[in-house]
């Protein structure tokens, strides 16, 4: 059995936490009304435990498992046309697909619509969506930590899977790992979760008890200490209203038009130090026109540090722009090749989506 590559990375140091994050607003397209609450009304095992069965009913027709090559992962039915939401690690450099149903039956084609590498997630169409049950996509900014959640999806290709957690945090910023040679992604008001998730969950649904599709289920913390092994009843979900922004976003246009992330506008590189440890983050280029230009910097200028956060390396630049939002400042300090360390103020700029 295959798995879905890139299904852990290492948390963020420093990464934020609070109750809730600021993703953009989205709408589903084609979704059915809300199934009724999943929610205990009261308490004791018996409830609870109806409240599990009633939310895997009405959510797991919506699961679906995407097989590219030798590789597999999960997805989530996004409208009526065929429209599937996964990760962009999933489905990797791929272009068509065979996806079926966590439920059962025959396989379908699918071909890829577009990804949006920048936040790991991509969505597909089914050639024959015939019977498909959309998912119904809750309101992240409402999620609370202590909720109890299920991630649903195909881990180890054990098709229609169910762990059961709760929500740890909210408010992460993760790093991917590097896959291919690329610089992972770089996930900003991520949820984290103590269910499980193993490779192949990548990309189906992290589900709260009313039977709403609260997050895309995408990677598990590392243990640097233990080889990089996965560390137990810590994982993260891209939220709902990041996914449904992007999503709504690549149905209509066919690509990312507004990624809501921030740039400075420079192509960077990081630099290793005599000891060959990271040193800084070196500017290679200053995009015409861009806040970097305005600001006066140039290639040869080490950044080492946005509103006073270390950048020893270009995934922690990420990390701390993922933080940010276009149209804000930045005091960003850098070290001239003359020796000189200056802090400059630069506008920050929309992210192109590709």
């Amino acid at each position: 059995m295959a798995a879905s590559p890139g299904s852990s990375a290492p948390v963020s140091p420093g990464a934020p936490t609070g109750n809730s994050s600021p993703e953009p607003p989205g709408a589903s397209p084609g979704s059915p009304a809300p199934p009724p609450s999943g929610t205990p009304p009261e308490s004791g095992p018996g409830s609870l435990e109806n409240a599990y069965e009633q939310t895997i009913t009405t959510v797991m027709p919506s699961i679906v498992q995407i097989t590219t090559g030798d590789d597999l992962g999960s997805g989530v039915v996004y409208d009526t046309m065929g429209h599937i939401i996964t990760n962009a690690h999933v489905v990797g450099s791929s272009r068509r697909f065979e996806v079926t149903l966590a439920t059962g039956g025959t396989a379908r084609t699918a071909r890829l619509v577009a990804t949006f590498e920048l936040g790991d997630l991509a969505v597909i169409k089914v050639d024959d969506p015939a019977g498909l049950r959309p998912a119904v996509f809750g309101d992240s900014s409402r999620l609370r930590v202590g909720q109890v959640v299920m991630a649903m999806g195909n881990p180890l290709g054990l098709s229609g899977s169910v762990t059961e957690g709760i929500i740890s945090a909210l408010g992460r910023t993760v790093n991917e790992p590097p896959i291919d040679g690329k610089p992972g992604a770089t996930i900003s008001g991520a949820i984290q979760t103590s269910a499980p998730i193993n490779p192949g969950n990548s990309g189906g649904a992290l589900v709260n008890l009313s039977g709403e599709v609260i997050g895309v289920p995408t990677l598990t913390a590392v243990n640097p200490e233990l080889d990089n092994a996965q560390a137990p009843g810590i994982g993260f979900a891209i939220p709902s209203n990041t996914v449904k922004d992007i999503a709504s976003q690549i149905v209509k246009e066919g690509r990312v038009t507004n990624t809501r992330r921030a740039t400075l506008g420079a192509v960077v590189r990081t630099v290793i130090d005599m000891n060959g440890q990271p040193a800084g983050v070196g500017i290679v280029r200053v995009l015409r026109n861009s806040g970097a230009e305005r600001a006066g910097l140039k290639a040869g200028d080490l950044i080492v540090s946005i509103d006073g956060r270390p950048t020893p390396a270009s995934q922690d630049l990420s990390t701390v722009l993922a933080t940010l939002r276009p149209g804000e400042d930045a005091k960003v300090e850098v070290l001239r090749p003359d020796g000189e360390r200056t802090t400059v103020a630069v506008p920050l700029e929309e992210l192109a989506g590709g």
